[in-house]
């Protein structure tokens, strides 16, 4: 539109001069259109809001232009710019009171140019062009508005998403760390408890029992130690950040789990495949949670921990000869703490199953099944 009006403006000088010999107008309009030129770059094309100083403008631009229609009709067809000007930047009203005034001014300059009589086309074209350009201008600025609207909401709810999804990122880290913790920190603390009691009540009949005890007290404290470490590095498990492998760490687990009342043993079923990070960290959380159950509440004497490649998937298999339980009866290790459904989820989160199998008097046996992406 501000093209159009230079354009428009520009046109209408060169017919004004190609049509009219030099007369004493001509000074005027030349230089009323170039005050026109000026008034109109640094008045209301310069932005939509409706301060005082360019309201003053804005009246000054058509007070000009009705100045050079009164000398010279031609420039009439500058209205057409002047008109949406005027709906940016003035209100409803104010912009309807505009649009008319032009508008009379327009149909009055037609008919002064008019040769032949009088042409209903000159009074009638005005004022329909002028509804038709008022009404598409409102509609499009209702249409703006409403996007607008809905540009806001858009931005609102994904900010609001966003905040939700670090809400529970931060849960599920949350989630992940207590896990870490009773897996390794909260058993290893519990198993330092009950070995120093053991050495407590053997203290006096059976010394060396309980330097036994308070030893392998010390072995767990150490590796809970390096668990903190870890945990403050990179949480990743102390046995796999070592730089060993997966069966090596689960090797290693079991020779330290092996004590005087429980027999801990490690078998590798398949050929070892690349495993990712998580995929060995969950699998080595799972076998020290699964053997603090068996320890602290299965009452064996015996585990196995059988690490199977599968091709396309990773099994787990931890198996105990302990005292057993109802899977479905509500009953069992972990059950009111994390325990299994620690267990569960951590398979859960790599897309992975748990499967448990046990009966009372007969033993458990956890098998984590941990599918693996194609090569």
């Amino acid at each position: 539109m501000h093209a159009a009006f230079f354009l428009l403006l520009g046109a209408s000088l060169a017919r004004y001069l190609l049509r009219h010999p030099w007369e004493f107008r001509s000074p005027w309009i030349i230089g009323l259109s170039v005050a026109l030129a000026v008034l109109y770059t640094v008045g209301p094309v310069f932005g939509p809001h409706a301060t005082p100083l360019r309201l003053v403008r804005l009246l000054t631009v058509v007070a000009v232009w009705v100045a050079l229609v009164v000398l010279a009709p031609s420039f009439a067809w500058c209205a057409v710019p002047l008109l949406y000007t005027g709906l940016r930047a003035l209100p409803t009203r104010a912009a309807l009171a505009l649009v008319v005034l032009l508008t009379v001014f327009v149909v009055a300059a037609q008919l002064q140019l008019a040769e032949g009589g009088f042409d209903p086309n000159l009074v009638l074209a005005p004022p329909a062009v002028a509804a038709i350009a008022t009404a598409v201008f409102v509609h499009a600025e209702r249409l703006a508005a409403r996007q607008r609207v809905l540009i806001d909401d858009l931005v609102r709810t994904r900010r609001e998403l966003a905040a939700t999804e670090r809400r529970e990122g931060t849960l599920a880290e949350r989630q992940r760390l207590s896990m870490e913790i009773h897996d390794t920190l909260a058993q290893g603390l519990s198993s330092q408890q009950m070995l120093l009691q053991a050495a407590d009540r053997t203290w006096d009949s059976d010394p060396a029992a309980a330097r036994g005890h308070v030893r392998t007290a010390e072995s767990i404290a150490e590796r809970s130690l390096a668990e903190a470490r870890r945990f403050v590095h990179d949480l990743a498990p102390a046995d796999l950040a070592e730089g060993g492998s997966l069966p090596e760490a689960l090797r290693t687990l079991a020779e330290r789990e092996t004590t005087d009342t429980l027999t801990v043993r490690f078998h590798l079923d398949g050929t070892p495949a690349p495993l990712p990070d998580r995929v060995q960290s969950a699998l080595l959380r799972i076998a020290q949670g699964a053997l603090a159950n068996v320890r602290e509440h299965a009452d064996a004497t015996a585990a196995t921990l059988t690490l199977s490649f599968l091709g396309d998937q990773v099994v787990l298999d931890i198996a105990d000869d302990g005292t057993g339980f109802e899977p479905g009866s509500g009953r069992g290790p972990g059950v009111r703490g994390h325990g299994l459904p620690a267990i569960r989820a951590r398979a859960e989160q790599l897309g992975g199953t748990l499967a448990v199998e046990s009966a009372p008097g007969e033993g458990t046996v956890l098998s984590a099944a941990i599918p693996l992406e194609s090569p």
